[in-house]
């Protein structure tokens, strides 16, 4: 089904690819890259301007608005081609079931309550993955093989896809050192699993290094990426889940592995997905070279402009427009955007909502703020 926009793309006198890389690189732009992380599966069934017009997800609501496009390939869930992350996935089924929730197996083997109607909301995990070095012993060797020949990348097929004619930048996935592994062990889990079973978690996090290496030596040089993200969703409002003695000796390793290679082919742009307050592990984010912060978010951490005063061109951020604003109606809305011009003229920064928008903003509250976006930063 095609999508008819509801509104135009801003003017450009560039590429979406030539403007991605230039604001990265503090060089001259012919405005703002503009881009919004996304919407709750709320917000498709309640805000009338997606049921109106059969808007069902992010995908299609990027063309909707008419945002810059920025692809990604790698990434579990979200790329055709292969993943480097556990293969095969567990079959996903429902164990029980009541009025109101469901006990299912997840993707990645656990044991998860969720709500039967389906609504966005943290699942209560009964049942990690993995507990003792038996179960990841036997997990690995039945799912995380690196000689699978499903993960071989027809390289191809991708340059095919992604041609270096393309007018759009494409990252590289590069993969999850530790967040995934909280995925299989828990948040509970992995705490205990330091302590008691400090090999096997080092063992976790060496495994997912050299699947990521694997993927990366088939592709790098064979397509040329403008830049290349993780997702690493470890940190809450008070730090990060784990210590960071921890980050330094077992994960920052792994991080300078990755980016030699990323390094070797001028790949220079690195972000990471991790919420919450990443500020006691971000010089060795920094060190590691992880050089930017997506959907970087305000509340748990601090405003944009304080942070990238701290770090100067050395850290660029991807984000920073309080969730909360938005709730708040056009006043705040624009008191706050206009907070965030001054960052997006110096370079290095873009403004969308700092995580998913969440479905309370209102749908005329959101159009407000997105006609304000480009007023403020279409630089016209």
């Amino acid at each position: 089904m095609s999508i008819k926009p509801c509104r135009k793309k801003w003017k450009s006198a560039m590429t979406d690819r030539e403007r991605f890389n230039n604001q990265m690189h503090y060089r001259p732009v012919d405005r703002c890259f503009n881009m919004e992380f996304g919407y709750w599966a709320d917000n498709f069934e309640k805000w009338p301007i997606f049921k109106q017009n059969n808007i069902t997800n992010n995908e299609q609501a990027e063309i909707f608005f008419s945002f810059d496009v920025i692809a990604h390939i790698g990434e579990p869930g979200r790329s055709s081609f292969p993943s480097p992350w556990m293969n095969p996935i567990f079959e996903q089924h429902v164990v029980e079931e009541t009025e109101t929730k469901k006990v299912i197996v997840n993707a990645d083997g656990l044991l998860a309550e969720v709500p039967r109607d389906g609504h966005d909301t943290l699942p209560h995990f009964i049942k990690p993955s993995i507990v003792t070095p038996e179960d990841w012993n036997r997990l690995k060797q039945q799912r995380f093989r690196r000689d699978d020949p499903a993960r071989a990348v027809d390289v191809q097929a991708l340059k095919n896809a992604h041609p270096p004619s393309r007018d759009y930048p494409l990252g590289a996935w590069t993969g999850s050192m530790i967040g995934r592994i909280r995925d299989l062990l828990t948040f509970e889990g992995l705490a205990y699993a330091i302590a008691d079973y400090p090999d096997m978690v080092e063992d976790m996090v060496e495994t997912c290094c050299l699947l990521i290496e694997d993927f990366l030596d088939q592709v790098l040089g064979q397509v040329d990426f403008d830049f290349a993200f993780s997702w690493e969703d470890i940190c809450f409002k008070n730090g990060p889940i784990v210590s960071v003695d921890f980050f330094r000796n077992v994960v920052l390793p792994r991080y300078k592995r990755i980016s030699n290679k990323l390094h070797a082919v001028g790949i220079d742009i690195w972000y990471v997905d991790c919420d919450g307050d990443v500020r006691p592990i971000l010089p060795l984010l920094l060190e590691g070279g992880i050089n930017c912060l997506f959907p970087y978010e305000v509340n748990s951490c601090t405003h944009p402009a304080e942070l990238l005063k701290e770090y100067g061109r050395q850290l660029r951020l991807m984000g920073g427009v309080d969730k909360m604003v938005l709730g708040e109606g056009p006043k705040a809305i624009r008191e706050y955007l206009e907070t965030l011009v001054p960052l997006v003229q110096r370079g290095g920064y873009i403004p969308f909502c700092d995580h998913r928008c969440p479905p309370n903003v209102k749908p005329g509250d959101y159009l407000y703020y997105l006609d304000l976006k480009e007023e403020m930063f279409s630089m016209q």
